[in-house]
């Protein structure tokens, strides 16, 4: 069964229109084409999409679900051409994809460039990097961030732009850091660990060699939690700075004053594109600027 892509057109138009002779006219067709169109697309279907009172119609349930996939289709229908044209003097929406566990204060201060353009339309998503890496293949994002560079094998087609290295340190309350050595700290106060796999990896390394077993008050899989949790007390958090940057502006939290040897890295990664989208050059140059 393949569906037909014309009468999912005069559907659209109908649901936006709310009334048959409307959409008729702007269509330039016969109420009664118009309406019979509809119908097929209703038995294809096998579903009413419309609740037909009087002149009025009232998308059902099964029409709500298909005219939110009709404005995907031609949304992305939109936006292949203004891809390909660059017609209109318009930008298409820049979609990035960034890793649940990539702290948000430093996505904002990567996207900072572009948030200031009146005409950028930006489209965040987050998940694991396998889906976002899947969905960049696909050319469904245009960048993902990420703390590790994909796997060349698995992802032969992606380039992985080191953007910035930040040193992972401990941060809490001043009543926490009161210990006068690291191993003291780390064996006498509960610690909150972000799942990154290099802040974990170097804090396990970390711990082995000073011979103490922490206590691991939470294991977390979003930075933003890290945060809440730090915040409210709930130990220390081993974590860049720029997880907890308000909270350090503000005095809520400090750093203690043992270097980790731990650093957490920060990729952009890009799929090799004919058309690639002109914000990801603006993103990656003001990047290199800044760390120049």
């Amino acid at each position: 069964m393949r569906l037909n892509y014309h009468h999912l057109r005069y559907f659209r138009e109908v649901a936006h229109e709310g009334n048959l002779t409307r959409a008729a006219s702007r269509l330039n067709l016969s109420q009664s084409a118009l309406s019979t169109q509809i119908r097929q697309l209703e038995e294809q279907l096998g579903r009413p999409l419309f609740d037909r009172t009087g002149r009025s119609m009232t998308l059902t349930e099964a029409g709500h679900i298909a005219l939110d996939h009709a404005e995907r289709i031609f949304g992305v229908g939109e936006d292949l051409i203004a891809t390909l044209t660059r017609s209109g003097g318009t930008t298409p929406p820049l979609r990035v994809g960034a890793m649940s566990t990539l702290s948000r204060n430093f996505q904002l201060r990567f996207l900072r460039p572009i948030l200031k353009e009146p005409a950028a339309e930006l489209v965040l998503t987050s998940g694991n990097s396998q889906r976002l890496l899947k969905a960049l293949e696909t050319l469904a994002l245009d960048m993902v961030l990420m703390t590790d560079p994909p796997a060349r094998d698995a992802f032969p087609g992606l380039v992985a732009h080191h953007i910035a290295d930040q040193p992972v340190a401990i941060h809490g309350t001043k009543r926490r850091l009161r210990h006068d050595t690291l191993a003291g700290l780390l064996a006498s106060e509960p610690v909150i660990l972000p799942t990154e796999s290099s802040i974990r990896t170097g804090f396990d390394s970390l711990v082995a060699r000073l011979g103490i077993a922490p206590r691991i008050a939470a294991t977390v899989d979003d930075m933003a939690m890290v945060r809440l949790l730090a915040r409210d007390d709930a130990g220390l958090a081993i974590t860049p700075a720029v997880v907890l940057a308000d909270e350090i502006a503000q005095g809520l939290l400090i750093r203690a004053p043992f270097p980790l040897d731990i650093v957490e890295s920060f990729y952009a990664v890009t799929a090799n594109r004919s058309f690639p989208h002109p914000l990801v050059q603006v993103l990656l140059s003001s990047e290199r600027t800044e760390a120049g």
